[in-house]
């Protein structure tokens, strides 16, 4: 088993140099074979390299984030920064930084729940009903952990957590089902995202930064042992797998010819079919883990 770690260590954690000269030229031919339409062998040893490369930029990010953030807490200018009372409490306040978080995201949510059933309506399309209907499972989850963050202000009831970790997660199944009915309608309708412009290279940027982020604090916050906090890094990383979905669309029908229907349903099924099994995963975990410490709970309550 060490040695299986040490090979996968090797395979995919590598130092930020050989990261970079593997990463640039993967994605750079990538962007080629997408930008001139190539769908030879050619094309699927470029988008393997660039998943490949995905791979090792996320593991190295943590090792370069440290270093910066060590660099930046040690400069005379942080120091100076950190003097301010509630800047210094925001960063020191886990919980607080979580709550602000959770409203960042439920307004953005909201916002985008109105475009999508506007547009449902105006277009009359189910498409944009099934994107809202997602959206709006996104925003009561958020509420619901707001809810207790707001009502929970000073306790540590880990059963309460446990519990709303729980029903966040039994809601993750409906989001699942939701993101099922659009999966499918991007395969059968041959529909996907569209940003037109220079907007779908910013995209990229904010769809993988999100990725990241939401990969490394659902690592960083399980050693707070925070439920609500888990349940909340957790419905970011579902939302910026969906981003990263809707990308994938994006950049195939900008860069990809009119006549790769069939080469963007395979793709578009084949990741959103990934992100559907990762998202019910995750909801299973989250209902088993909260279910077993439950019990174990009353069970230690029923002997004491």
């Amino acid at each position: 088993m060490e040695k299986f770690k040490a090979i996968l260590k090797k395979i995919f954690f590598l130092p930020p140099l050989p990261t970079v000269l593997i990463a640039v030229p993967s994605f750079v031919l990538m962007i080629l074979a997408l930008a001139f339409n190539i769908n030879n062998a050619l094309a699927y040893v470029a988008y393997t390299l660039a998943a490949y490369s995905m791979v090792i930029v996320i593991t190295v990010l943590p090792k370069i984030a440290r270093g910066i953030r060590k660099s930046v807490k040690s400069s005379p200018i942080t120091q100076k920064i950190y003097q301010n009372p509630l800047i210094k409490k925001f960063l020191d306040d886990v919980m607080l930084r979580t709550k602000f978080s959770l409203y960042q995201g439920f307004f953005i949510n909201i916002l985008y729940i109105g475009i999508k059933l506007f547009s449902g309506i105006y277009y009359n399309s189910l498409w944009f009903f099934a994107l809202s209907f997602y959206y709006i499972l996104l925003a009561v989850m958020r509420v619901s952990l707001l809810n207790y963050v707001n009502t929970h202000k000073s306790e540590n009831d880990i059963s309460a957590e446990f519990r709303r970790y729980r029903l966040c997660g039994i809601m993750l199944l409906a989001m699942n089902a939701a993101l099922a009915v659009i999966v499918v309608f991007m395969v059968k309708q041959d529909k996907g995202f569209e940003y037109s412009g220079l907007l779908i290279y910013a995209m990229a940027l904010y769809s993988f930064y999100s990725v990241i982020m939401a990969v490394m604090n659902v690592v960083k916050f399980r050693k707070h042992n925070s439920p609500v906090m888990s349940a909340a890094k957790a419905i970011n990383l579902v939302a910026a797998m969906v981003s990263i979905l809707s990308l994938e669309t994006a950049m195939v029908s900008q860069f990809g010819g009119d006549d790769d229907s069939n080469f963007r349903q395979i793709m578009t099924g084949v990741t959103g079919g990934g992100v559907c099994v990762i998202v019910l995963g995750m909801a299973i975990f989250m209902i088993v883990r909260s279910s077993i410490n439950l019990k174990k709970i009353r069970l230690d309550n029923n002997d004491t």
